[in-house]
C-alpha cells in the first residue's frame, strides 16, 4: 500500500479521509511523522491546501495530501470562509465558532444559504510542479439552532439541501457519501488513477 502523509492534525478530518482512502492508501498523520504545522497565509482554500501539502511533503519526504475547507455563507459575503476553524478567535473552538455564526445569522433576512467548500491538494514531492487540485462544494443552509451529535465543526447548524436534518444528524457513512470532502476525495481517487 502506498504511504501518503495527510497534512492535518484534525481528528475529524483524519477519520473522514481514512474512511474513504484507507483501503487504498496508508495514510500517516503529521503527528506520526513529526511534521510541524505551517501558517496558512493565503487568501483561498486552494492556496492554503497547497501550502500545507508542500510543507508536509518537504518534512516527511513522502507524497502529501492536504485539504483546506470551510463554511461559506452567502449573506455574510463568504464568511467564515478560510477562517472557519478560527472564526471566533481560537483555532478549533467549534462551539465558539458556531455561536458567533448564529449571532451573525440572526441579522440576516430569509434562509441563509451556504456551502461547505473543500479544496484538496496532492503533491508527489514538495516542489511538484504539477500538483493535483480538486475542489468540491456541499450546498445547504444555516439552521437557527444546533441539531445532532455527529460530525464536527459547523455540522450541527448546516442542513444539506438534499436532507431535512443537519449534517450532524447524518451517520459517518451517510456523510461520507455526500459531503464536500467526500466528493473531493472521490474525484481525487479518479485523478490518481490517471
Amino acid at each position: 500500500m502506498k504511504k501518503i502523509i495527510l497534512s492535518s492534525n484534525n481528528q475529524g478530518k483524519i477519520k473522514e479521509f481514512n474512511a474513504i482512502l484507507g483501503d487504498i492508501y496508508e495514510l500517516v498523520s503529521m503527528t506520526q511523522m513529526q511534521v510541524m504545522e505551517v501558517p496558512e497565509t493565503a487568501l483561498t482554500f486552494v492556496e492554503n491546501a497547497l501550502i500545507k501539502a508542500r510543507n508536509a511533503a518537504r518534512q516527511a519526504h513522502l507524497p502529501a495530501l492536504a485539504d483546506d475547507s470551510g463554511l461559506v455563507v452567502d449573506a455574510l459575503n463568504g464568511a467564515p470562509g478560510i477562517y472557519s476553524a478560527r472564526y471566533a478567535g481560537n483555532h478549533g473552538d467549534d462551539e465558539a465558532n458556531i455561536q458567533k455564526l448564529l449571532t451573525k445569522i440572526k441579522l440576516v433576512d430569509g434562509k441563509p444559504t451556504a456551502r461547505f467548500w473543500c479544496a484538496i491538494a496532492f503533491v508527489k514531492y514538495a516542489n511538484d510542479p504539477t500538483p493535483i487540485i480538486i475542489q468540491r462544494g456541499w450546498e445547504g443552509e444555516i439552521l437557527s439552532e444546533k441539531m445532532g451529535e455527529n460530525g464536527f465543526g459547523y455540522d450541527p447548524i448546516f442542513r444539506p439541501l438534499t436532507h431535512s436534518c443537519s449534517a450532524a444528524q447524518l451517520s459517518l457513512y451517510e456523510k461520507n457519501q455526500i459531503s464536500h470532502r467526500a466528493q473531493a476525495l472521490q474525484a481525487l481517487l479518479q485523478a490518481l488513477k490517471i
